[in-house]
């Protein structure tokens, strides 16, 4: 396996902390700051549904004739702020991006072509563009499955229980590709790459959907046969030398239900495991983006999971990466399948690797209970701006508990638009206040969630850039990266880099890689 994935951090935002009258910021000389307006508390009986009338809120950039034509945000009336009205950019960018800020929205509304504007309205590298989903943050598209395939073109058929319910409902109908509980297995050896079970596993034949505005640059491949395609990776490794091409040609433009099948039928027609031939026949990074495809979606997730907490010391980027930006039914299938391949607790190991803060934060994604409307409600977008500014800059102190509660339970699109009222209260955006506030390991699971609720493509285009930037590459992070993201959301992932750091993926992937694992990663990303 390459190298662990690095650990990346957001520095503090301002340095110093002069406090004011009620713990608002001022300058020597200055006038006192107006008092804040009462908020509701994050205790107690009926704090959320708190209803603040005759609020007119205007959205930065635009007339105050309310937010602009965008699907699922209703228009609203004036603005009412705190402190002193003022026009305020869109939250500043990335930190370790040179803090340039977003750019206003152009009146017209958002432009279009799923949602991202032209590469010419985001300023230079330095400035994390903020552009929305059309309907809000978008929602990840069920993961490719984990067992044995169904029939198909010519290959036995398996049978495909329903997977578990939970909170005492009915069964639900297992959507398709994703992992299905058939069989607990405990291993307590936890090998550099997965050891994948002979025993047979459950896959659905159709490909997972896609979700709208978004799309992977792997698609299912037309006219499939998973009996021919296991002949020639087979002839592709047979006899003297290794043919990586015909390889790459396979593995490269197949779905990850698709490489499921194709591994099945090599057993069922030559007795022995593609995995071990493959593993045999490759090495060093080329062989750890080969494993990562061949596995199946929610077991990869799960593996890097245990593979960040095991051993000395802990990867905490990757358990970031993970559990602060998958759906719930994503991170369900995750505990379960963490439980029944490596017999362990995900949380209870979470616990045991983590503390403080960090680990409450990581415990509450890890229940997967996060609401999902795609719905917005603005009265309580406001009420948890203010909340959240009573929390962090409106006091000495910091009450993370209201941090962790928010930001753990409200839909993404929900907390898109509690940034956007932050911002319009506070004259500050709630990125740069989550800097102030917090430091270290949970300063960056807080960041994760609002940088995936502005801009979830944005947010994996970082990550992708930081695993290649400067001396050496994180080829852990980089391969997983475009892997999971591969049949999701890719091609605007794709997009996003180019607008922010004015080169192609594949280009920064062509200078920072070489050979087979090259040519491979760049088939993946469509290059």
């Amino acid at each position: 396996m390459g190298p662990a994935g690095t650990a990346l951090s957001y520095p503090r935002g301002v340095p110093g902390r002069g406090c004011g009258p009620n713990g608002l910021r001022w300058q020597p000389g200055a006038p006192p700051l107006p008092d804040p307006p009462p908020a509701p508390s994050c205790s107690g009986p009926g704090w959320a549904v708190t209803l603040l009338r005759g609020v007119r809120m205007s959205y930065p950039g635009y007339p105050p004739t309310g937010y602009p034509p965008f699907p699922g945000y209703p228009p609203t009336g004036q603005e009412s702020s705190f402190p002193p009205p003022g026009q305020y950019p869109y939250p500043s960018g990335f930190p370790p991006m040179g803090g340039g800020a977003y750019p206003p929205a152009p009146s017209s509304g958002y432009p279009g072509a799923g949602g991202y504007p032209a590469p010419g309205g985001y300023p230079a590298p330095g400035g994390y563009p903020g552009a929305p989903q059309p309907g809000g943050a978008p929602s990840y598209p069920g993961g490719q499955g984990f067992g044995a395939p169904p029939g198909g073109a010519g290959f036995p058929g398996y049978p495909q229980p329903p997977t578990q319910s939970y909170g005492g409902g009915p069964a639900q109908v297992p959507l398709p590709g994703r992992y299905q509980l058939s069989r607990k297995i405990n291993t307590e050896s936890f090998p550099s790459y997965p050891v994948f079970s002979p025993v047979s596993w459950d896959y659905s034949s159709e490909p997972a959907p896609m979700t709208q505005g978004t799309h992977g640059t792997i698609r299912p491949a037309a006219n499939f046969d998973a009996m021919r395609d296991a002949e020639v990776l087979r002839k592709a490794m047979k006899g003297f030398g290794t043919d990586e091409q015909a390889i790459i040609d396979v593995v490269a433009n197949r779905s990850n239900d698709q490489r499921q099948k194709i591994k099945a039928a090599f057993k069922t027609m030559y007795g022995k495991d593609l995995i071990k031939d493959l593993k045999s026949e490759l090495s060093g990074n080329m062989e750890e983006l080969i494993l990562a495809l061949f596995m199946p979606s929610t077991y990869y997730d799960a593996w890097s999971l245990r593979n960040a907490m095991k051993g000395a010391g802990t990867q905490e980027r990757v358990l970031i990466e993970i559990l602060c930006t998958r759906t719930n039914q994503e991170i369900r299938e995750i505990v379960r399948c963490y439980q029944s391949e490596f017999g362990r607790d995900l949380e209870k190991d979470i616990r045991s690797d983590t503390s403080g803060h960090f680990e409450r934060l990581l415990v509450s994604m890890c229940q997967g209970n996060r609401d999902e409307n795609q719905n917005v409600n603005h009265q309580l977008a406001q009420e948890d701006a203010q909340r959240l500014y009573q929390a962090g800059e409106g006091r000495l102190g910091t009450d993370e508990s209201c941090f962790n509660m928010i930001l753990a339970t409200r839909s993404f699109p929900q907390l898109k638009a509690t940034m956007e009222a932050y911002s319009r209260m506070a004259n500050r955006d709630l990125l740069n206040s989550v800097s102030r506030e917090f430091s270290g390991n949970v300063e960056s699971g807080l960041k994760t969630i609002l940088q995936c609720a502005l801009n979830r493509p944005a947010f994996f285009a970082e990550r992708l850039y930081y695993s290649m930037k400067g001396a050496g590459t994180d080829d852990s992070t980089l391969v997983r990266i475009v892997v999971t993201r591969s049949e999701i959301d890719l091609v605007q992932i794709k997009q996003m880099f180019s607008q922010m750091y004015q080169k192609t993926l594949g280009t920064m992937i062509a200078s920072d890689t070489s050979g087979d694992y090259r040519k491979l990663l760049l088939a993946i990303v469509g290059q």
